[in-house]
């Protein structure tokens, strides 16, 4: 008898998981939850975008400032971002 209640209670757990499992997964494919998927994607890039656009803006004014300070102390400014002889 107690072995099973112990089956029958393990079934009713296993079908719990499927269903909710399965109810999840078409959800996912509803209108509702294709536009939720891509909104969250939609989101993601746009923070890439905006972290790459950061960062490019921090390397221009990095190699602005190398150049304003090989301009100030009469350096000959090359393409490889190394200071070379004086002009």
């Amino acid at each position: 008898m107690f072995k099973r209640l112990l089956w029958l209670g393990v079934g009713v757990a296993v079908g719990v998981v499927v269903v909710r499992k399965l109810t999840r997964t078409a959800h996912a494919f509803t209108p509702a939850g294709i536009a939720g998927n891509l909104g969250q994607s939609a989101g993601g890039l746009l923070d890439s975008v905006r972290s790459f656009v950061d960062d490019v803006r921090e390397g221009a004014a990095e190699r602005e400032a190398e150049i304003a300070d090989a301009i100030a102390h009469g350096l000959l400014i090359t393409d490889d971002t190394e200071e070379s002889e004086e002009y």
